[in-house]
């Protein structure tokens, strides 16, 4: 049996003289609880069959399934007592604390003894039994005791208890012990031998605590100002490059470390400014080719990737020709600019006009720089630029105070007297627009900006949908862009704008048939897009289809036009006959006319003509209608009637 180290016996014993547990009411008692949790922590199968009964043998509650305060207290002594016990066990027998007592049964594995005691607990407080901290009490306790070794198989337990951890009911009980144990680890790690774990419990408690949460939250914007390069501030021998640009180029880190009161000051910014145009001259002065971008892999650098780079000034020529080392200076800058153009800064605080004039140019310096960096220099650029894009979004969040991302049901409020409060009113309709317009930098070129509202071409906007046509891109039908309406609806609009015979193919081969057939692979632009040939057969047969029906419309018009003359003749026939009677019942009565009154009948017979013809016009409009499909009552009239009246 090997004998335990003897700094972790005196951690122990520190341990067991800070944390001596209240007594219970007599040894006895203690003594009979201890036992009844030695016998369960040994018993296989799952803690749900044998948990509850273990503790109603061992406490004997007042209540049958829930122990009150004072017997949560007498349970939680006695199992840290038995844990005490369990880890000074396992260091006496030199055994790992989480395997102590493991063992194999029918080809079975039966879990260690202290994991299967935490297993006990967790599904007590899960099920409400016992007091839901009490499970993070004992992890607290198994991680102070433990050393760094036994400690990550510890955290492997915490993290494969994590979602039950993380529920309601047990996180708002627990959720502080959790955060000072994972504290209390971190300070004891190493944070150059240890990056994994510490990575580990910091990816732990981004995923436990909930992302609103504010102890997570730097909310002064406080620097770490800890974090200080050290390089050489007299010129060492047999140095190979110039010592001036060696001093400018590393007191640029003072800067980033702590860019506010050592960058706002007008006097201050000056000498920054200067110190940055003399490193991006000389990175402009000597320009990495593609046989340095292949000669300084990144991607194997990633696999053994240090948190600080050297600082030796023998090291400055060889740190040059490093795309690695100027991508990474370059994008601290990125990150200062980013800082002093943060939103939301109030006017006294926030940069002059010259200031950012002269923020802008060297942005812009940068950012090219970043492209010709090999290898990839562009799409590097493109990540950064989103990266820092996204950046806004928190910082805005952070300037609200870190409100909670889920918002609670808008409940309908009344005053005393039963009316509603008047709603508060913003300058520009709601509360977001007004905080958009009060952070804009500059407002007038903000709206004015070409690049505000672009409307995208249609070889642009449909390349989506064409790779979604691809057959050999094997994209589900349900994540198609064709279902979603907004999307085809704006295609529609852009396309009739700039494309009307794409457009026209909608009627006939609906949405797909409006994307371009320059993005359509050969197979699916055939079923989607006509050849010539097959065109020029289509018009044809078009026009044949419409001769056809050309000719019917002529053969109608001349069958009607026949109609019409035929019964205007007989009609002008009546009438005349009808004059001739009534001129020679005149002679008759009269004799010979006078010359008077032959000019009187002359001037009543026009005036009898120009009455038949307009009755006779009145006529042949009511045989037209009938010809039309008018009634027949409605249609037929006596010309002698329509005469006399």
């Amino acid at each position: 049996m090997a004998e335990a180290p003897q700094g972790l016996r005196i951690l122990l014993h520190q341990h067991q003289k800070e944390r001596t547990p209240v007594h219970i009411s007599s040894h006895a008692d203690r003594d009979r609880v201890l036992e009844i949790f030695r016998t369960a922590i040994v018993q296989p199968g799952p803690p749900a069959s044998f948990a509850l009964q273990t503790v109603q043998d061992a406490i004997k509650p007042q209540r049958q399934t829930v122990l009150v305060q004072d017997e949560n207290q007498l349970l939680e002594n006695a199992l840290r007592t038995l844990l005490q016990e369990l880890v000074s066990s396992a260091v006496n027998s030199g055994e790992r604390i989480m395997q102590y007592n493991e063992s194999i049964d029918n080809k079975e594995r039966i879990q260690g003894q202290i994991p299967c005691l935490l297993d006990i607990v967790l599904y007590l407080c899960e099920r409400g039994h016992v007091e839901g901290g009490m499970i993070f009490q004992l992890l607290e306790d198994m991680t102070e005791m433990s050393t760094m070794r036994d400690c990550k198989e510890v955290f492997a337990y915490i993290e494969s208890k994590q979602d039950v951890l993380g529920k309601q009911e047990l996180f708002g009980r627990g959720k502080l012990v959790m955060l000072r144990t994972c504290n209390q680890l971190l300070r004891r790690l190493s944070k150059a031998n240890d990056v994994v774990f510490c990575g580990r419990i910091i990816m732990f408690l981004a995923h436990f605590f909930p992302l609103s949460e504010r102890s997570a939250v730097n909310i002064k914007g406080v620097f770490n100002t800890s974090n200080e390069t050290k390089y050489e501030k007299d010129t060492p021998d047999g140095i190979s490059v110039d010592f001036n640009f060696y001093k400018t180029f590393w007191s640029l880190q003072e800067h980033f470390c702590n860019p506010g009161p050592t960058t706002l000051g007008p006097t201050k910014w000056q000498k920054f400014a200067s110190n940055l145009m003399v490193v991006l001259d000389t990175f402009e002065a000597q320009p990495l080719n593609d046989d340095d971008g292949n000669a300084n892999n990144i991607e194997e650098e990633a696999a053994t990737f240090s948190i600080k780079y050297l600082t030796s000034s023998k090291l400055m020529g060889l740190e040059l020709k490093d795309p690695g080392f100027r991508r990474h200076i370059l994008v601290q800058c990125l990150i200062l600019f980013d800082y002093l153009k943060a939103p939301g800064k109030n006017d006294k605080d926030g940069p002059s006009e010259s200031m950012k004039e002269e923020i802008k140019s060297c942005e812009e310096r940068v950012k090219k720089l970043l492209e010709v960096i090999p290898p990839k220099g562009k799409e590097f650029l493109h990540c950064i630029e989103h990266i820092l894009e996204r950046e806004k979004n928190w910082v805005w969040w952070k300037r609200d105070g870190c409100p909670p991302f889920e918002k609670q049901l808008a409940e309908k409020r009344t005053g005393q007297d039963g009316v509603k409060k008047r709603r508060p009113r913003w300058r520009l309709g709601n509360k977001e627009l007004s905080q958009l317009w009060k952070w804009a930098d500059q407002n007038p070129n903000a709206l004015t900006d070409p690049q505000r509202v672009r409307t995208p071409s249609i070889m642009e906007y449909w390349k989506p949908l064409a790779d979604d046509m691809d057959v050999s891109a094997g994209i589900e039908a349900d994540y198609h862009h064709k279902n979603n309406r907004v999307h085809c609806w704006k295609g529609l609009r852009f396309t009739a704008r700039q494309d009307l015979e794409g457009f026209s193919r909608f009627t006939e081969y609906g949405i797909e048939g409006v994307v371009p057939p320059e993005l359509l692979p050969p197979e699916v632009c055939s079923k989607y897009h006509a050849k010539p040939s097959e065109r020029s057969k289509r018009a044809k047969k078009g026009e044949a289809k419409g001769t056809t029906q050309q000719t019917e419309e002529n053969q109608m018009s001349t069958t009607a036009t026949e109609i019409d003359n035929g019964v205007n003749a007989d009609l002008e026939d009546s009438v005349t006959q009808m004059e001739t009677e009534a001129t020679v019942i005149n002679i008759s009565e009269s004799g010979d006319p006078t010359p008077d009154e032959n000019q009187k009948q002359s001037a009543d017979t026009e005036v009898g003509q120009e009455a038949g013809h307009s009755e006779v016009e009145v006529e042949a409009e009511v045989e037209t209608g009938m010809i039309d499909g008018e009634t027949d009552a409605e249609a037929e009239l006596d010309p002698a009637v329509s005469l006399d009246a």
